[in-house]
């Protein structure tokens, strides 16, 4: 794209101009001072939509076990089930940690875990029960379309009784995790033991069709090309467009210290600044029909947290009080953010922090 054409095509997009992948692709590959005028034009939307609301959720991840089938290349924190440091919590364990989560006052239990081989449906349905009983009224967010459809396949059942059967055992909201890239090129080698995108975007639109709201996911800054994060964009925005079923847009930069692909030397060493900017600022421009667009503290850092909030975001996330999966990958300083310092970074910008529920409701 030529330069000149770059604020003719944002003043359309603001106007209300459906971007094009190829109009998306070309933003993608800015390299020079018109990355701030993308910035600016996402910023501009992101008023329109939202004001001048930051939002977060007071929640809590509970990390189950790190044994896990996948083993991804841009993974620091799965295990195999015989290695040294592999662990699965039991029943107490994953109580007390519940009753420690109600203790701070949280809204939301986000259960993470690898996908352990020996799991089928029946476990996650009592692990979730678990949780229910120790924090009754909190929102369980959890299960990804690949942890779905493996319990289906060991269960011997349809996924969508499973997302039924976890929906009853007590889950709130899915987890829209496993993207990764919504590309079948890179995810052979990138993740190649998860759901291929077919299988993905099925599961999310069976959940999203029982009234289950779930998050949305990207994960950029490993081998793919700009194209292939826009096409991505593409394959939320028409799930979207027909379900309205996701409450958000999480970016998740791929940290590689720690990781398969960065210590073979297949991927580069995470996503820069240049394109962290440019993903979050694109997709409030290519998702016309979303309303939320995460900037995720603990992969970027609280500073470039107020570069986000620039260029589109409107939503820190989540307190999270623990995150091992970005500590086991390198992220540091990720385990957990006060709200006061939340609002600190907020008030900065000139705009006002607010606490909301998992499916975005207002409550101070």
């Amino acid at each position: 794209m030529n330069a000149k054409d770059i604020p003719v095509l944002l003043e359309d997009v603001l106007e209300g101009h459906r971007m094009s992948e190829a109009e998306a692709v070309s933003l993608m590959k800015i390299r020079d001072r018109n990355i701030f005028r993308v910035a600016e034009a996402a910023d501009e939307l992101r008023e329109r939509k939202k004001g001048d609301i930051v939002t977060y959720v007071r929640n809590h991840n509970l990390h189950v076990t790190n044994i896990c089938k996948n083993l991804c290349g841009f993974c620091g924190f799965g295990r195999p089930k015989n290695a040294d440091d592999a662990y699965l919590h039991g029943k107490d364990e994953i109580q007390r940690k519940a009753l420690l989560a109600k203790e701070r006052k949280v809204t939301e239990i986000c259960l993470l875990s690898g996908v352990h081989p020996d799991f089928n449906a029946e476990n996650y349905a009592e692990i979730i029960s678990w949780v229910r009983e120790a924090a009754p009224g909190v929102d369980i967010h959890t299960m990804s379309p690949d942890e779905i459809s493996f319990s289906a396949k060991r269960s011997g059942i349809s996924t969508i009784e499973v997302i039924e059967m976890m929906r009853d055992a007590g889950l709130g909201t899915l987890q829209g995790t496993a993207a990764e890239i919504l590309v079948d090129s890179v995810r052979k080698t990138i993740c190649p033991a998860k759901v291929p995108t077919k299988e993905w975007v099925r599961i999310i639109k069976e959940a999203h069709s029982l009234g289950i709201k779930s998050t949305a996911t990207i994960m950029h800054g490993s081998i793919e090309t700009e194209s292939d994060r826009v096409e991505h964009l593409r394959v939320l925005r028409e799930i979207q467009d027909e379900t309205m079923g996701f409450t958000e847009l999480v970016p998740l930069p791929y940290l590689h210290e720690n990781t398969p692909l960065y210590n073979k030397g297949i991927a580069p060493p995470g996503a820069t600044g240049r394109t962290d900017i440019l993903l979050f600022a694109v997709s409030r421009l290519f998702l016309d029909n979303f309303d939320n667009i995460q900037i995720s503290w603990g992969k970027v850092g609280r500073k470039f947290t107020q570069v986000g909030l620039l260029s589109g975001g409107n939503d820190f996330g989540g307190t999270m009080f623990s995150d091992e999966v970005s500590t086991d990958a390198g992220g540091e300083g990720s385990d957990y953010l006060d709200p006061e310092e939340m609002r600190r970074i907020t008030e900065d910008l000139g705009r006002i922090l607010k606490q909301r529920t998992t499916t975005y409701e207002i409550l101070n």
